[in-house]
């Protein structure tokens, strides 16, 4: 069936066609008024227009019509294929004055299933457009929930999307993630009433609730005190309860068990299954970047209270140094009176204690230097004096002051330097104190008899050879440096137990290790210390045969008048 409407002023004419269309199951309309052909087109949206080529002013006529709706078919009605020039252009197809019934519904049928085929293919290019733009939509709306790891952005991103895809006319989301209590965004086309958001904020809140059944939801809401963010476009139209009878979609927000919320969306046309789709979609995609800003969030606070704990750890050990370092030099220098017999005559039993309590007092004084530097790295107040030096002067300096020590053991120490060695920039004092940390270790954990042996020479990064769990550190090290390695005949460390070494307050646990005791604190200060001067420290040892040692220092590169740096 097809709308027909016949514009002539010929009445055997309107009578010849009323005939042929009447017959079968068309609507025809015949109008013979120039006035009401406008009115007539407008009030039964034809969808085939026959002109009657002698009606006066056609193709005045014919213009204003194709403006109104160029969908419809316009068939012009002509005397042996006469047509004026001006016209054709606006034409679809031509009838003849001696056409016959057959062929004039033939024509008409044609123009009927063109038109037909081209209102499927204006609609099909319509969806087809909506659904490109949707997935631009879903696409825009997944970049940006990638790009941001802020609660509060990803529930508006999410609001937008669906705005844009969906144009909603009120979103009631209830969001348990973008503040410390539960918030009830409403994202409005209209203003909405006091009394209508107290009944919005019911609503959102059963439906909440039903959520979980029979379960205790994660969340209690107070509908009373339950706090409103509201965004309206156009506040000088208001809504009416009436928003109530809207078509609607509800979801929760969520992932596996983490729970961000709900969001209700109401529209006043009804919504399809392709819109029912997009919005399931855009409420599931926000749940995991939901998740990871959680999880980012908890691991940015975790970090913050980890950082005050190691402030206060820091400055706790420096406190607790100085506090002992006083009483400390009072107690050293009471027995160093004692010893020298200045307050009388010490028995050798008294001899024997007191040489013990200087020991003693001096491992003490040790381990307190060690967590002062501790303390001084950690916070960044260790003080550096750098100056273009021979690695020479350092290994003299640890072999002459430690060879006593070791003698005391029954220990030879040793040294075979590399003769006429490159420069280094370094502080002399700092790599005394690393030297002086892995030789005091080579003693304790070597036997009676042994050697322990002090060796340095040049190599290129690249020659360094270091067990795997050090290769990162040497892969670091680029150009010449100086190596120096401590190799003793000890007790030796397991090979798992390697990169513990260098860990705080870390000892290897043996019988020998708990024996000799000590902070745990000389190796993670040396490797500290080496990074400072752009060097690192490693090892390698097998058990009960030895370790050795390793350190390396940048040749220099610096001018010999930058004597100064202070971190």
């Amino acid at each position: 069936m097809g709308n027909i409407l016949f514009i002539s002023d010929r009445l055997e004419k309107i009578q010849q066609y009323s005939d042929i269309f009447n017959k079968k199951p068309y609507n025809f309309t015949a109008i013979s008024d120039e006035n009401a052909v406008l009115e007539a087109a407008e009030l039964n949206s034809p969808d085939v227009i026959i002109f009657d080529y002698k009606f006066n002013n056609l193709k005045k006529i014919i213009k204003n019509l194709k403006s109104i709706n160029d969908s419809t078919a316009f068939v012009l009605l002509t005397q042996n294929g006469e047509i004026e020039q001006n016209i054709t252009k606006y034409i679809n197809s031509f009838l003849t004055e001696d056409l016959s019934e057959n062929l004039i519904l033939s024509t008409i049928n044609v123009n009927l299933k063109t038109k037909q085929s081209l209102e499927q293919l204006s609609a099909t290019n319509k969806n087809l457009a909506d659904s490109l733009y949707r997935l631009n939509v879903l696409y825009s709306t997944s970049s940006q929930f990638a790009g941001s790891l802020d609660k509060e952005k990803l529930v508006n991103y999410m609001i937008d999307g669906m705005d844009k895809s969906l144009s909603f006319d009120l979103t009631c989301t209830l969001a348990f993630c973008t503040d410390t209590e539960p918030v009830l965004l409403l994202n409005s086309l209209y203003e909405l009433s006091d009394e209508l958001i107290s009944a919005i904020k019911l609503r959102a809140a059963l439906n909440y609730k039903s959520l979980f059944e029979d379960k205790t939801p994660p969340f209690e809401i107070d509908i009373e005190k339950l706090k409103v963010v509201k965004t309206v476009k156009y506040p000088a139209n208001r809504f009416t309860f009436n928003l109530f009878r809207y078509d609607n979609m509800f979801a929760p927000i969520s992932l596996g068990d983490n729970f961000f919320g709900c969001i209700e969306i109401f529209k006043e046309t009804p919504f399809t299954s392709d819109d029912a789709t997009c919005f399931q979609t855009i409420a599931q995609q926000v749940s995991l970047p939901l998740k990871s800003a959680t999880l980012y969030q908890e691991i940015m606070e975790t970090n913050s209270k980890l950082e005050k704990l190691e402030r206060l750890k820091s400055e706790f050990i420096s406190i607790v140094s100085h506090e002992l370092r006083t009483p400390l030099t009072a107690i050293k220098n009471s027995l160093d009176i004692l010893s020298s017999g200045k307050c009388g005559e010490i028995n050798d039993s008294g001899s024997k204690f007191m040489s013990m309590a200087q020991r003693n007092v001096q491992r003490l004084s040790g381990i307190i230097n060690d967590l002062l530097d501790l303390s001084k790295i950690e916070a960044g107040k260790m003080d550096y004096h750098f100056t273009n030096m021979n690695i020479h002067s350092v290994i003299e300096y640890v072999r002459f002051a430690l060879s006593g020590v070791a003698k005391e053991k029954g220990l030879n120490l040793i040294a075979e330097e590399t003769a006429n060695l490159p420069e280094i920039y370094a502080d002399s004092q700092r790599l005394e104190q690393v030297l002086t940390n892995l030789v005091s270790n080579a003693i304790k954990f070597t036997p009676e008899g042994k050697n322990i042996m002090i060796r340095s020479h040049l190599a290129r990064a690249e020659q360094l050879n270091a067990p795997e769990c050090f290769k990162e550190i040497v892969k670091k090290l680029d150009g010449e440096y100086i190596v120096v390695c401590v190799e003793d005949q000890g007790i030796g460390i397991a090979e798992k137990d390697l990169l513990r070494a260098f860990d705080k307050f870390a000892q290897i646990e043996n019988s020998l290790s708990r024996k000799v005791g000590g902070s745990g604190l000389g190796l993670p200060i040396a490797k500290q210390l080496l990074e400072a001067h752009n060097g690192a420290i490693w090892c390698d040892s097998e058990i009960n045969k030895g370790s050795r040692f390793y350190f390396a220092i940048p040749v220099s590169k610096i001018p010999a008048e930058k004597i100064l740096v202070s971190n």
